[in-house]
């Protein structure tokens, strides 16, 4: 066995989660949860973790687990594996769409079997796209949103009509060529990548994720839980009116929170500077800031403590 898969050199969780399987929108959707729906008060609510592209509801056990530490008595969370991701499937998809994100989140929320009364707000706190939903779904249900917390969701650049030609030529040849992923040959070897990916990452915590982030198959390789399909562009252009609408209409008070090493410029270039992000967050109604150091974009992996505090006080 090799060093990084023995049980004791992985993290141990102080919070165990269980999985529920949800009817949601004709899709069994796997939850995680973790405390007691039955501690929920309206001081209390809730708390609904949403995760980012190509991640899974498990990324978030290390911040359950510095909230637990803190707080002293666990809080009911709740953290859904988007469709296409994790353990949610979404047979014979060959492409996904933002609004059913929202869709998805709002039939959660009335879901009997988490316990959540359909006229009870939650705290809410999504990351890079789970932070993009949260923004825009706090804008279109704003009386179900109780605190929201964008972990780095800085949405996407701007577009202009003369670009859907091209994007939808894009699309349909992407549809007559279905991408694929990366398989692995162990669960150390996607542990690696992950850490690849973030070398902020450490080795306990890689480990304990990679086994969480991949499936074995029956010939012994590790698949990621994710749908190939996320890899095919979308059709749809991105409207940044309509988001910065959903934007101005939340009525919670909002907490913006960064790493002082994300470089937006990696992903964009020029396309979207940092200077148009900050433009845009200024219409948001109640703001407030924290940046975390060091950290980079995963800000739940690189400083689950310092989060935790964060949120924290701004939960209270």
């Amino acid at each position: 066995m090799d060093d990084c898969t023995r049980p004791e050199a992985r993290y141990q969780p102080l919070q165990h989660g269980r999985s529920l399987w949800l009817d949601v929108r004709g899709l069994q959707y796997h939850v995680r949860c973790w405390g007691d729906a039955s501690t929920v008060t309206a001081q209390r609510p809730a708390l609904v973790l949403l995760h980012g592209w190509m991640d899974v509801a498990a990324s978030f056990q290390f911040l359950v687990d510095a909230l637990a530490e803190r707080e002293g008595e666990a809080r009911f969370i709740v953290a859904p594996d988007w469709r296409g991701f994790g353990w949610t499937r979404v047979p014979g998809a060959d492409s996904y769409w933002f609004p059913d994100y929202l869709a998805d989140l709002d039939a959660l929320l009335r879901q009997p079997a988490l316990g959540l009364a359909s006229d009870t707000p939650v705290d809410l706190v999504g990351h890079s796209m789970g932070g993009n939903i949260a923004m825009v779904y706090a804008g279109v249900r704003p009386q179900r949103i109780r605190r929201l917390v964008n972990l780095e969701g800085f949405g996407l650049p701007a577009t202009r009509p003369e670009q859907a030609p091209e994007r939808y030529r894009q699309w349909l040849d992407g549809l007559q060529s279905p991408g694929t992923l990366q398989s692995y040959r162990s669960v150390d070897d996607v542990a690696a990548r992950l850490r690849r990916n973030n070398p902020r990452l450490s080795a306990p915590r890689a480990a304990w994720l990679a086994a969480h982030w991949s499936h074995r198959d029956e010939a012994g390789r590790w698949h990621l839980l994710a749908d190939a399909a996320h890899k095919q562009v979308n059709p749809v252009l991105y409207h940044v009116d309509e988001v910065l609408a959903c934007w101005r209409a939340i009525s919670a008070p909002v907490l913006w929170v960064d790493g002082d090493l994300t470089d937006t410029a990696v992903w964009w270039g020029h396309r979207y500077p940092r200077s148009e992000f900050e433009q845009r967050l200024a219409v948001v109604p109640q703001l407030s800031r924290q940046r975390l150091s060091p950290s980079g974009h995963m800000l739940h992996h690189d400083q689950p403590e310092a989060l935790a505090d964060t949120l924290r006080r701004h939960l209270a």
